[in-house]
């Protein structure tokens, strides 16, 4: 959410009015899920993907109308026929609703989506509400607010605060992004989150390109190493931060370390990853992977036994890190390892 965020914004501050394509409800078979998004510019380009095919050839043509009228509308897509055929991904067929809203180059709207980028990379736990507007219309102008803890953090709610426990209290119980309805009304409503951070320790061959596809598949990723002639923008140009280390031995340092946290070890030898590993198994990091041979890992495994790691510490590590599609070159490890990071984010975001 944040990085299609920070797009419409770079797009409002030059001057760019957009059309952002949202799946507000989706089901059967469908390429992508509620809360996937696109951004359409005026001249044709687009930012995100809600699917492909004839799906985003039809959302391309809605999208011309709305530039033209300057009104939302939502659209439903029966996945049928020539339409499933025509899309990214093997589907049986079903139905999207998409939302598409125009949104001006105007001050207030610049100023209103980089506040809500800002709110955003503070990783709070708290819920995007669109307000639709009445059950079977759509509101001509979108209106959001961000709600954290029952309370509004940014934009306005304009409704009686009842409605807003409502939305929280039945938003706590449904699977999101989707739409909920009080009474008459009807609102999208998402989990407003920050990309996961994958840190990438040590900045050798395999860690460049590992860096290039996290950017990818939207993770945020931070390079750390204790070589500044590594560790440089020049060779992570896609890195979002780049830390330089005094040594490994303090790799850690103040870094924001939570459950959403991947950690990637991939130092430059042994003696560094398992310095490295130690300071992982003491974090809150929900994914801990290391690089290297059953032998190497098994002989960092016993050093660490012996300094007083447990088993179930031993247990939360990746070793070898990532998925076994038999990669011997950088460029195919970093794939193995992008696509364990992947399965662990999907098969949380399931659970």
């Amino acid at each position: 959410m944040v990085n299609l965020m920070q797009v419409i914004c770079c797009l409002l501050g030059e001057g760019e009015d957009v059309v952002l394509a949202t799946v507000i409800d989706s089901s059967g078979s469908t390429p992508r899920r509620g809360g996937s998004q696109m951004v359409v510019c005026a001249n044709g380009t687009i930012g995100g993907t809600i699917g492909g095919g004839l799906v985003e050839a039809e959302v391309m043509g809605l999208a011309r109308e709305v530039f033209r009228t300057s009104i939302a509308q939502t659209k439903t897509l029966e996945l049928t026929g020539s339409t499933v055929a025509s899309t990214d991904q093997m589907i049986c067929g079903g139905r999207m609703e998409i939302l598409l809203e125009f949104i001006a180059a105007s001050h207030e709207n610049h100023s209103t989506f980089r506040n809500l980028v800002k709110v955003l990379q503070n990783k709070p736990k708290s819920y995007l509400l669109i307000d639709l507007g009445g059950i079977g219309g759509c509101r001509g102008v979108m209106k959001r607010c961000l709600v954290q803890e029952g309370n509004v953090v940014w934009g306005e709610f304009l409704y009686p605060v009842s409605g807003l426990e409502t939305l929280t209290l039945q938003a706590g119980k449904e699977r999101l992004p989707g739409v909920l309805e009080i009474e008459t009304q009807r609102f999208f409503v998402e989990p407003a989150l920050s990309p996961e951070t994958v840190y990438l320790f040590g900045a050798g061959h395999v860690s460049q390109q590992v860096a290039l596809l996290t950017a990818l598949v939207n993770f945020r990723t931070v390079v750390l190493d204790d070589r500044p002639e590594f560790a440089n923008q020049e060779r992570f140009p896609r890195a979002d931060e780049i830390k330089v280390l005094g040594s490994f031995d303090q790799a850690f340092g103040d870094l924001p370390i939570d459950h959403d946290s991947y950690l990637v070890i991939v130092t430059r030898g042994h003696v560094h990853d398992k310095t490295v590993l130690a300071q992982a198994l003491r974090s809150e990091a929900g994914y801990v992977g290391m690089i290297g041979s059953r032998k190497k890992r098994d002989k960092i495994y016993q050093a660490l036994l012996e300094e007083g790691f447990s088993s179930q510490d031993i247990e939360r590590v990746h070793c070898p890190i990532g998925l076994n599609i038999g990669g011997e070159t950088p460029e195919e490890i970093a794939v193995s390892i992008v696509a364990e990071l992947i399965k662990e984010r999907s098969e949380r975001q399931r659970s």
